[in-house]
This record gives structure tokens, C-alpha cells and sequence, in this order.
């Protein structure tokens, strides 16, 4: 099976020769495709895909997930190496470049919001997200970290550099914190957006437990905490952020763009937190559904109450918070950990 080890493909890189290179990848990922399924061809093929992102020019790697090649020959939002084949494209190029060459779909949307995440404005071809996500960060998006440390780094020969998962990172500012009791009669609040909250906030770090209470953020984590005794603390919402969107890219499937998007459903369900009755939902997802807005959710960051704490045997990569809604007297939990 083709590879990017092999010493042909390396000789067609250096000429430059990357039509030679796109026709070998796609003869490859066909015929892995009919023999041994999608998954197997996307395994397959990942390496040379990886190539063909990072070093070709636009107008030859977007190509990759044209289908025009016939079945099994392009790739798609799920094909990866060190990470999504979309996003190594969205690293290499601005969305000046990208935007007249991408055709409608989930890969198009994918590297717009990765660009976002990377600083860029996006005026040129950016048609409104489907589900009401602003196509620019908010200032509450950019205020936590540098723009290098959004995305993974990605290397040409394959591979990535990407910033660990660590909330919270360390000891300062916290101190010893005493969890209240959860008692049996504890506030579980349900309804279709609390379902939806949760259902959103798991899909962000699939690898964490998820929980809601009706109070403030200590007795959410009093839920999944293991001792009653912590170290913890509050932290604004800003130094959150970044685990909330690096926690959906865990995995090498995942790309910070789905850690956002993923976290734009849940803020939006949140603020509608009260269990009261929802608007028509949407064919695209829940950003807008009963009145939800992007001033609305803006707002829930405003006043949203962030408590982490430590757990003592936490993986390399680890979350563990709890998200206060004031207003509507919901805490939302989130904590795991997850080895490399």
C-alpha cells in the first residue's frame, strides 16, 4: 500500500510533481476501499493525504476531497493522520486562498471555523454558519491563549506538536476547598434543553463524565468528585475556554473546529437552561433553537461562574470543571482524564 516512506512519492514531493501524487493517493484509497472498507482505506492512504495537505498547493490539495475522482478516491471529514486531513489543510493556507477552491459541505465549514480559530477574519466567501455560529471569535474566544497554541502544529514528514489538556494545569491560585454533601434529594433539573446541554457537553469530551444540578458550581462537582476535600478554585471563563475546545480534540480524528463548534451547541443550550418550553428546533442543530442568540450567549459568558478542581491521579490529559449559570441556578459538570 502507498505510503509516504516510500522513495518514489518522497522523489515526486521534492519535483513538485503533485498531480502524479494526488492520481497515487487516490488509486491507493480506491483500491483499499474495495477490498478492505472506508476505514481501513482512510487508515491506509492517511500518510500520503497528510503529505498532499501540508506541501501541495491549495488548488491541487483541495482536491483530496473532491469526488471526482470516482468512489473510494476522496477524502473525507473523518480521514486522518496526526489529525484531521482538513485541518492540516487549514493550517497551510488562509481562507483568502481556500475559499474560492472549497465546494459546499462539512470539510468547507470545518477548515472556515479552524481559520477563525487562527486569527483570521473571514469576510472573503464565508457564507453564515448553519447553525448561527459567529464566523469570527468572540472576544471572550481569543482572550485565553496565543493563536499557535489553537491548533495542532502540524510537521510535513507527518506528525503534530499540540498543547496538552491539563484543567486545571496547576496548583496556583487554588487552595483546599471543602464539596458539599450531595444529598439524595439533590436538584436534578431536566427538560429538553438541560437534555440537550448535557448531550452537547458530552459529545465535547466524549472521555469525561457529565452532570447537572440545580445550584452553584461546588455542588456540581461534588457529583463526580472522589473526595469531599479538594483543591480547587475559580477561574474566569477565558482560561477555561481553551480545555473546553482541546478537550473534542483529544483524539486525532477531532480537529478544534468540532471542539468549537461542539461548544457553541452547548453555551447555546445552556442559556436556555431553565427547562422552560423550546422553540422549533432547527434542521442544523440547537444555536438558535427557542430563541437562543449569539447576544444570549455572549451574556451566559458574562456572568458564568467556573469552578476546577484537582483529582490525584489525573491522566496526561484531564478536565475537571463545573459551570455556573447564575441566572438560571444551574451548575453543569464536566471531569476525566485520559491517558496518551
Amino acid at each position: 500500500m502507498i505510503t509516504y516512506g516510500d522513495d518514489r512519492l518522497r522523489a515526486l514531493a521534492e519535483d513538485g510533481r503533485w498531480s502524479e501524487l494526488l492520481a497515487a493517493y487516490r488509486l491507493g484509497r480506491a483500491a483499499a476501499s474495495a477490498e478492505a472498507g472506508e476505514e481501513a482505506a482512510a487508515a491506509l492512504t492517511a500518510p500520503l493525504g497528510h503529505l498532499i495537505a501540508y506541501a501541495a498547493p491549495p488548488e491541487l490539495a483541495v482536491r483530496l476531497f473532491d469526488r471526482d475522482g470516482g468512489a473510494g478516491t476522496a477524502a473525507g471529514v473523518d480521514d486522518h493522520d496526526a489529525g484531521p486531513l482538513w485541518e492540516v489543510l487549514a493550517t497551510r493556507h488562509s481562507w483568502l486562498r481556500l475559499a474560492p477552491l472549497l465546494g459546499p459541505g462539512p470539510v468547507r465549514r470545518l477548515v472556515a471555523h479552524t481559520r477563525a480559530l487562527l486569527g483570521e477574519d473571514l469576510p472573503f466567501g464565508a457564507e453564515p454558519d448553519p447553525e448561527g455560529v459567529p464566523m469570527r471569535l468572540e472576544p471572550w474566544e481569543a482572550a485565553g491563549w496565543e493563536e499557535a497554541g489553537r491548533v495542532r502544529e502540524y510537521l510535513p514528514g507527518g506528525g503534530a506538536r499540540s498543547a496538552l489538556l491539563t484543567l486545571p494545569a496547576s496548583r496556583e491560585g487554588l487552595g483546599e476547598v471543602e464539596l458539599p454533601p450531595v444529598a439524595p434529594s439533590v436538584g436534578r433539573p431536566d427538560g429538553p434543553r438541560v437534555v440537550r446541554a448535557l448531550t452537547g457537553l458530552g459529545e465535547l469530551a466524549p472521555w469525561a463524565a457529565t452532570a447537572c444540578v440545580r445550584g452553584q458550581a461546588p455542588a456540581a462537582a461534588a457529583l463526580l468528585a472522589r473526595d469531599r476535600r479538594v483543591v480547587g478554585g475559580y477561574l474566569p471563563f477565558t482560561l477555561v475556554y481553551p480545555a473546553l475546545v482541546r478537550s473534542a480534540a483529544v483524539g486525532r480524528a477531532q480537529g478544534s473546529a468540532h471542539g468549537r463548534l461542539g461548544l457553541w451547541r452547548a453555551l447555546a443550550a445552556m442559556a436556555g437552561a431553565d427547562g422552560g418550553p423550546d422553540g422549533p428546533e432547527s434542521p442544523e442543530g440547537p444555536v438558535g433553537v427557542g430563541g437562543v442568540e449569539r447576544g444570549e450567549v455572549n451574556a451566559l459568558v458574562a456572568r458564568m461562574r467556573c469552578f476546577t478542581w484537582q483529582e490525584p491521579s489525573a491522566g496526561l490529559h484531564h478536565l475537571h470543571v463545573a459551570l455556573e449559570d447564575p441566572a438560571s441556578g444551574v451548575a453543569w459538570v464536566l471531569s476525566g482524564s485520559q491517558e496518551l
